[in-house]
């Protein structure tokens, strides 16, 4: 049985190129190929059924990857979509992870990570770099994982931190200074042993600190 890959992506050469790598691999086919997230509406609204993994391109022209994951999010919640990007932004990946997005790929990852990538998606619902999360890594990998006891003010900071607001913002929410807000972040960063913001949302989402 071949699972069914859809990929939506204007970059007309680079989506033909991974059409062409995926429908290589034995286990996977490209079903479809959209240029943008209102064909790929469009075609759920003319009843297509949902398919294995998207892999949804962030920057688009007429409905970009952030929109399209919101309409996922509301009429096709149970979909498992795969962010691609050109950069590892952070702010933008995390509005992809807060809507419902299984994990992202750079653009220039290497193939047999994309099949890696595809494969964790089917067995186990999400993906993700060790660059994103070490923690989580750890917490896919043991059931017996001590959970990391944090305090309210960092639940609180991590809470904040997961939509989307900078770090001023949370500064000015808490009532803390920016060089207080930095403390909480570096330290969390720290005994949670992720390497950046979008690790910190990957753990809060996996450890049910926040839902998606």
């Amino acid at each position: 049985m071949q699972h069914e890959i859809i990929i939506v992506d204007d970059h007309l050469l680079f989506a033909r190129s991974l059409a062409g790598l995926i429908d290589s691999y034995e286990e996977y086919t490209v079903k479809h190929t959209f240029t943008n997230g209102s064909e790929l509406v469009d075609k759920f609204s003319s009843g297509m059924k949902l398919p294995a993994i998207i892999l949804l391109d962030i920057n688009m022209p007429i409905m970009d990857g952030i929109a399209t994951m919101k309409w996922l999010k509301k009429y096709q919640p149970k979909a498992k979509v795969l962010a691609l990007s050109m950069e590892d932004n952070e702010q933008t990946v995390l509005a992809m992870l807060r809507n419902g997005a299984k994990g992202y790929l750079l653009k220039d990852i290497q193939p047999v990570l994309l099949k890696k990538a595809l494969d964790t998606v089917i067995e186990q619902g999400f993906f993700h770099t060790q660059e994103v999360t070490k923690a989580l890594m750890k917490s896919l990998n043991s059931e017996n994982e001590e959970i990391v006891e944090l305090k309210d003010v960092e639940l609180q900071f991590m809470r904040l931190a997961c939509e989307e607001k900078t770090y001023k913002e949370i500064a000015d929410i808490m009532c803390k200074s920016h060089k207080t807000i930095d403390g909480y972040r570096q330290h969390l960063f720290e005994i949670l042993e992720v390497k950046n913001r979008i690790g910190l949302v990957m753990y809060a989402i996996k450890n049910g600190i926040v839902e998606i």
